[in-house]
């Protein structure tokens, strides 16, 4: 920072450099997303380059946190300048470490993008396994689907471990113990209060998970002919047993069938005041070949080109997964365009999979199914029990699944040349009391793509579960409820959505909630 460069000067400068890179690498990223190519893998690999490089220049890190400590600055001045600081962090690091990482997580990402896993023979996709696992009764049949999902992990794994070694590697060049304590750090979360948040989450889910997943396990044994103990992972319908098996909840996927989900997402988000017609025309939902099986949103430019990839099928899960993605997608375009360009966006990434989550839970409630879906009140009222358990149980499900990806992630950066296949199914059997296959020797734990393309981020998902319910009962308390309230439309943006990242995120959910962010509202979910 120049002697004449005020805060506010540096900000501007700074800002000015890096938004026209950050545009330009979100059309990349999306792009090599959808259609994948070697060109498209170049370009964003050669933009992903450039925003690190505009991130690492040690005078201007040594100019943010020289302003940092100025003194009576402007409240947006002052938030910015510990955005910047984050960000500039992880990138004083030498220019060749740099681009092995980038090189090397591009090459993963693009793995993920084409593979398809293979039975007997034949290349499948995640909706055809995602089918065989939801609908047979042929043991050996799904066994075959559940190892065709992991078939990446074994493409991957070795990079993976790589990508953890070489972010360690810059980690412990700025200092931080490795690259799991760097991403909490210049993330706005405390590892001790994660770690406590963990241990509570543990304590609260243990006694009704193992509860419900003997009933479940009492159900599926017989339906498979095999004894209780015989249960393995390719008998819970999710390759990673994160979802609701049809066997523990009630099965909605007869009424998506033929269910046009986009005009089902439009009419929820109307229902509150929310247009999201325009994200809709930008998005690209249906699954082709050469396009990643996943689904995410992205705000391209800060300035309302929101677009969502998914792959939609006709069943819950895809209606669920479309009203959580556009979750994200009101949360970004109803943010203020008047504040300054970084401010623009969620406080973290906490608060945007709170929002999603609190609308993806919408697929099973009565009051959505009713007023959304146009299900028949008689139906509703044979399916309300089961659906207020499936609510309880789909929660449960999830957040043991999140204890399971959070613990071996730190473990993952802790020791990358650890026994990992072997740690992995150590706490798949320890959080989500699924035994381990016999005999099997393989990375299962590198087919999720999270651990390769977005590290250290399972965490967010646990806390938005955690603000979702918190949001949830504020929302229930001041306008009603959800579906059909313009009141809850309104509360979400000027409470969550247009403050951006003004406040950070503790702040945030303190300040629209009115009470501190806690468990307890997920625990009475859980239970209820």
């Amino acid at each position: 920072m120049a002697d004449t460069e005020s805060p506010e000067q540096l900000v501007d400068r700074l800002v000015r450099n890096v938004a026209p890179i950050e545009i330009a690498l979100n059309h990349a990223w999306w792009d090599s997303y959808t259609s994948s190519s070697a060109e498209a893998d170049a370009r964003r690999e050669s933009l992903e380059l450039q925003w690190r490089d505009a991130h690492a220049d040690p005078d201007d890190f040594a100019a943010i946190r020289a302003a940092r400590n100025t003194g009576g600055l402007d409240a947006d001045v002052r938030r910015q300048l510990v955005i910047l600081h984050d960000r500039f962090v992880p990138q004083q690091v030498p220019a060749g470490l740099r681009e092995k990482l980038v090189g090397l997580e591009t090459e993963v990402d693009s793995a993920f993008t084409n593979s398809r896993g293979e039975i007997d023979g034949r290349p499948v996709d995640d909706n055809e396994i995602a089918k065989i696992l939801r609908t047979s009764d042929d043991g050996d049949e799904r066994r075959r689907a559940w190892e065709a999902s992991k078939q990446v992990g074994a493409l991957v794994g070795d990079r993976v471990r790589e990508l953890a070694r070489l972010r360690n590697e810059a980690a412990r060049a700025l200092g931080y113990r490795d690259h799991y304590a760097l991403a909490l750090a210049t993330g706005d979360l405390d590892e001790d209060r994660l770690l406590s948040t963990l241990a509570e989450v543990e304590a609260v889910t243990t006694g009704p998970f193992r509860a419900w997943k003997e009933q479940l396990d009492a159900r599926l044994a017989p339906r498979f002919g095999v004894a209780v103990d015989d249960l393995r992972s390719w008998h819970y319908d999710d390759p990673f047993f994160q979802e609701l098996p049809v066997s523990g909840r009630v099965d909605l996927d007869e009424l998506f069938a033929d269910a046009d989900l986009e005009d089902l997402t439009r009419r929820t988000y109307r229902g509150i005041g929310l247009d999201v017609d325009p994200v809709l025309e930008r998005s690209d939902l249906l699954p082709r070949a050469g396009k990643s099986q996943h689904a995410f949103c992205i705000d391209v430019d800060r300035e309302g080109d929101v677009r969502v990839l998914a792959n939609i099928a006709g069943n819950e899960r895809w209606a669920e997964t479309m009203l959580h993605e556009f979750g994200h997608a009101v949360y970004d375009v109803s943010q203020d365009r008047d504040r300054p360009w970084l401010l623009r966006g969620p406080t973290h990434a906490l608060t945007t999979e709170a929002v999603a989550m609190l609308f993806g839970r919408l697929a099973r409630d009565p009051v959505w199914l009713a007023a959304i879906a146009g299900v028949d009140r008689d139906r509703l009222q044979s399916l309300d029990r089961g659906l207020r358990a499936s609510k309880a149980a789909s929660l449960l499900v999830s957040v043991r699944w999140m204890l399971v990806m959070i613990t071996f992630e730190r473990e993952l950066y802790a020791d990358p040349d650890a026994d990992l296949d072997a740690r992995w199914w150590d706490l798949v059997e320890r959080f989500q009391l699924v035994t381990r296959p016999d005999g099997r020797r393989a990375p299962d734990w590198a087919a999720k793509i999270h651990l390769a393309s977005a590290p250290v981020y399972y965490q967010n998902y646990l806390y938005g579960e955690m603000v979702a319910s918190q949001l949830d009962a504020s929302l229930e308390a001041e306008a009603g409820g959800i579906v059909d309230r313009r009141d809850a439309g309104s509360f979400l943006v000027e409470r969550v959505f247009r403050p951006g990242a003004s406040l950070r995120w503790d702040e945030l959910v303190e300040s629209a909630t009115g009470t501190p962010l806690s468990a307890s509202h997920l625990a009475r979910d859980i239970t209820s």
